[in-house]
């Protein structure tokens, strides 16, 4: 099929990669100009594990084209996938207005009907927002589908080449139906994880979904807190209650909070609508708050171990992306530590793999960037861990404790073990571990 993606961020570029990897022809779409110009380049524009390939062999068979022109490739296309940001919104609410402004010019674009799929995450009742703005511009017909993306940054490309759902929903008309089933098809061959439903559901199976992970994230925060102060291992007690059936082992490690594009944004959007709808949803309230507070978590041990006056001090931050495998910044944790030590009087160096040009753009030259993560050490009064990539898991503590004015480790994704860390001399605190 002929397909075109609208918005070339983490969902869209993904999103026309993947479908052009199964022998589709995508045109992904973009206003940014320079950013069409990095792609046609074979420069990938956000850091994400296997995608550069991808790109570059898919544009080299010529199934995968960029191009800012949205209406020459409405007019060959026979479905157009929406994939455009929906960022929060004074209120809380998601900001609507560029997925309802393509709509509007796939509309203009029209010569015939097709399929126009929305991959934005967007509030209940968007996909009748979305036809009736096309309804504004053309009386050509149009079938709405939504269909939610369910891709982690640092494993979206896994994700969607090796789904476990694929969301799809439908006004009820076969011809989409069809159309939906058959670009999937390549994704179901050894079991059918499509599941149909009607639009509304769709949406709200998105928010829904990531509002649960979000819960879960800030109970476990919450236990933790609450280990430290009765001696407790919360380590022990995840294990112990995701060997559970019911419960189960994923999104149950404590930390410094979930940051990202989704998560903060999505459970925010989703208290609104249930405000809008008469039906406020106290838990995510609860979830929400505990988050931010929970940003502030390694800040507060910082300050207990060195005192509230950090005129002085240096200290060393290991991760700034808000997880491993990415280099997205948005609402990460790191942002609330390194204000805090700055307010403090701080001086603050720091290293990340991929996330240092992001960092640039938060921070300016108000922080020191290192790419080596032990040359940020030297001299520093403190470590603090903030994301969890693989080069910190196990690094040389002798040089570690050699490079630190003082020992202190204060580990924001407990990735260190605090008996081990102790027998080597260091003054290591963890999350939930006393």
């Amino acid at each position: 099929m002929d397909l075109t993606v609208v918005g070339t961020g983490y969902v869209g570029l993904v999103a026309g990669t993947c479908f052009a990897e199964t022998g589709h022809t995508v045109t992904c779409i973009d206003k940014d100009e320079n950013k069409i110009e990095m792609l046609k380049r074979g420069e990938i524009p956000i850091y994400e594990p296997q995608l550069e390939e991808l790109v570059k062999r898919n544009v080299k068979k010529k199934r995968l084209f960029f191009s800012t022109d949205l209406h020459a490739a409405v007019q060959k296309t026979e479905v157009a996938f929406i994939a455009v940001g929906t960022p929060q919104d004074e209120d809380g609410s998601a900001d609507l207005s560029h997925v309802l402004g393509v709509a509007r010019e796939i509309g203009k674009a029209l010569t015939r009907p097709i399929v126009v799929v929305n991959k934005s995450t967007v509030p209940v009742g968007t996909g009748e927002r979305v036809k009736a703005e096309i309804a504004t511009v053309t009386s050509i017909p149009i079938e709405i589908v939504s269909n939610p993306e369910f891709l982690k940054e640092g494993a979206a490309v896994d994700d969607f080449l090796k789904p476990d759902r694929i969301i799809i929903g439908t006004e009820g008309g076969e011809h989409a139906k069809a159309v939906m089933t058959d670009l999937y098809a390549p994704f179901n061959r050894t079991q059918n994880r499509t599941i149909f439903m009607d639009v509304r559901s769709a949406e709200m199976t998105k928010y829904a979904a990531n509002s649960m992970l979000a819960t879960r994230i800030s109970f476990m925060n919450e236990i933790a807190n609450l280990c430290e102060k009765v001696g407790a291992d919360v380590n022990k007690v995840r294990i112990g209650i995701g060997s559970d059936p019911r419960i189960g082992a994923s999104f149950l490690f404590p930390g410094v909070g979930f940051g990202g594009s989704c998560f903060p944004k999505d459970i925010r959007a989703l208290m609104r609508t249930g405000e809008a709808a008469g039906s406020p949803s106290r838990i995510l309230r609860i979830v929400d708050e505990v988050n931010n507070a929970q940003k502030r978590v390694l800040l507060d041990k910082v300050i207990a171990a060195l005192g509230k006056d950090l005129n002085g001090k240096q200290i060393a931050v290991w991760g700034l992306a808000f997880k491993p495998q990415t280099d997205d910044m948005r609402e990460a944790p790191a942002i609330t530590v390194i204000e805090g030590l700055l307010e403090r009087g701080a001086k603050v160096r720091a290293s990340d793999p991929e996330a240092i040009k992001q960092a640039k753009r938060v921070f300016g030259d108000r922080i020191t960037y290192d790419d080596d993560q032990y040359a940020c050490l030297e001299g520093s009064d403190a470590l603090l861990v903030v994301t969890e990539w693989n080069e910190y898991r196990r690094p040389n503590f002798k040089r570690i404790k050699e490079l630190l004015k003082q020992p202190y480790v204060f580990d924001g994704r407990n990735v260190y073990e605090p008996e081990t860390m102790k027998k080597m001399g260091f003054i290591y605190s963890g999350i939930g571990r006393s």
